[in-house]
């Protein structure tokens, strides 16, 4: 009776540790959102609400690599991907894309310098995932195949304004190119995997849930949104799911060249 009982908890506690190691790898993207609803509801002393969101972002980020939650190597990955969100950001608020309307010191051409840490957030994500759950990848196409396709993609999120877009057609290529990629994760003593483009499209969605919630909180407006919110469109699960490829690219590359050194 107690086997049976013990095999029966099995899946649940099973899923509730896989939730656990979730939420914990969230550590970082909830500290922005937690941010954004807080000065969203009471003013900031002494600053403009999008340098202090950056402040507390930054202090964030240092706590979490003294206190060992992100390496070195993973803070790295985080800055460039922080890079590569800003200069996006730069290029659809001179667009027009979306606006940050509220005043702050720590604004570069009308886009707050916290922006980019939104972006870095997935990455923090997948670094945090990638290790708690002891991941690993079968079928990767490899740094030619997946870094090119990922260039392809980042070049289209500025040129699809001035030539056709693309996304569809790299959508399909991302189907083609990891069709055989399989993500291999641990939960304790088990070994599940999933098709790599499941895990693009399940992020993808998580991260247009997160959209709607920090531009309710006014992180940055949409120009259908300047009068009064509107959820954002479903449609940007597929831009989505194309950005969280650059991100896997990434941090694939991160965990793929430290293997050799004994640094996963």
């Amino acid at each position: 009776m107690n086997g049976r009982m013990r095999k029966a908890n099995q899946p649940i506690a099973q899923l509730a540790i896989f939730g656990y190691h979730q939420a914990m790898s969230c550590m970082f993207p909830v500290a922005i959102f937690g941010t954004l609803a807080l000065s969203n509801v009471i003013a900031p002393p002494f600053l403009h609400r999008y340098d202090f969101v950056l402040l507390i972002l930054l202090i964030v980020q240092g706590l979490m690599y003294r206190c060992g939650i992100e390496t070195r190597d993973e803070l790295k990955v985080i800055g460039v991907f922080h890079l590569i969100g800003l200069l996006l950001e730069l290029y659809k608020v001179r667009i027009g894309s979306w606006s940050y309307p509220e005043p702050g010191f720590t604004k570069l051409l009308g886009v707050p310098l916290y922006s980019g840490f939104m972006y870095a957030s997935v990455a923090s994500y997948l670094c945090q995932i990638w290790r708690r759950l002891r991941m690993d990848m079968t079928g990767w196409p490899g740094l030619a195949k997946s870094g090119s396709l990922g260039a392809a993609i980042y070049l289209n999120f500025f040129t699809h304004h001035y030539i056709p877009d693309y996304r569809w057609w790299l959508t399909l290529l991302v189907v083609v190119v990891f069709r055989r990629t399989w993500i291999i994760y641990r939960v304790r003593d088990r070994t599940y995997r999933m098709p790599l483009t499941a895990a693009f499209l399940i992020v993808g969605f998580f991260i247009w849930l997160a959209e709607n919630i920090a531009t309710f909180f006014h992180a940055w407006t949409y120009p259908n949104q300047h009068q009064a919110w509107h959820p954002v469109g479903i449609g940007k699960i597929s831009s989505w799911f194309l950005l969280v490829i650059i991100s896997v690219i990434l941090v694939a590359w991160l965990k793929h060249v430290k293997v050799n050194r004994g640094q996963m």
